[in-house]
C-alpha cells in the first residue's frame, strides 16, 4: 500500500481559510469547535519590508508517527487497509500525550476529551475524489497523493527552477 499525504506550496497560499471551512464541513464540525486543518500566518522582515506567508497544516500521516508511538492505549494505529494513521476513539483516554509530540499540531480533542484528527478524507479518497481541503483550494496550494509521487513532483519542480535560474544567469 502506498503512503498517502499532502503537499503544500507556500508561494500559492492566500490564507483564505477555504481548506479549513471545507474540512469542518466534511467532518460535520460546528463552527465554534476545533478543526483538523489550520492555517497559520507567518511574518518575515521588519517594517517597511514585512512579508506575510500562510501555512496550511493538518495530520501529515507520518511514516513513524510519534503520536502512535507515545499513545499508552494504542489508540493511534496505522490502518493496514489504507496505510493511514487512524484514531480508535473508544480506546483514547484523552491523556494528550499525542498532542505533546506532534510537530504539526494535528491532534485535536472533542468535547468528550477524545483525540480526533484528519483522516485524509479517506471516504472521499476511496471513491476517487480528493480530500475536501484539496478540492476546495482555489490557488492549488494543497496537493494530495502518494508520498513518493508528491516527492517526485517536488524534485521535478525544483529542477525546473534551478534550470530557469541557470538560463537566466547565463543570458
Amino acid at each position: 500500500m502506498k503512503q498517502l499525504g499532502f503537499s503544500f506550496d507556500i508561494s500559492r497560499c492566500s490564507g483564505c481559510m477555504a481548506c479549513v471551512v471545507a474540512c469542518m464541513d466534511q467532518n460535520n464540525l460546528p463552527g465554534n469547535s476545533v478543526a483538523y486543518r489550520h492555517v497559520t500566518q507567518l511574518e518575515k522582515g521588519d517594517y517597511p519590508s514585512v512579508r506575510i506567508s500562510w501555512v496550511s497544516l493538518s495530520c501529515q500521516n507520518c511514516t513513524d508517527a510519534p503520536c502512535s508511538v507515545v499513545c499508552p492505549r494504542n489508540a493511534i494505529l496505522r490502518n493496514p487497509r489504507n496505510d493511514i494513521v487512524a484514531v480508535i476513539e473508544e480506546a483514547c483516554i484523552g491523556c494528550h500525550s499525542c498532542a505533546m509530540v506532534c510537530p504539526f499540531g494535528a491532534p485535536q480533542f472533542s468535547s468528550e476529551g477524545k483525540m480526533r484528527k484528519c483522516d485524509l478524507c479517506i471516504d472521499r479518497v476511496e471513491h476517487g475524489m480528493e480530500p475536501a481541503c484539496v478540492h476546495t483550494c482555489t490557488t492549488r496550494a494543497l496537493g494530495f497523493g502518494s508520498m513518493k509521487e508528491l516527492a517526485e513532483k517536488k524534485a521535478q519542480k525544483a529542477s525546473v527552477k534551478i534550470l530557469d535560474s541557470l538560463l537566466t544567469v547565463s543570458l
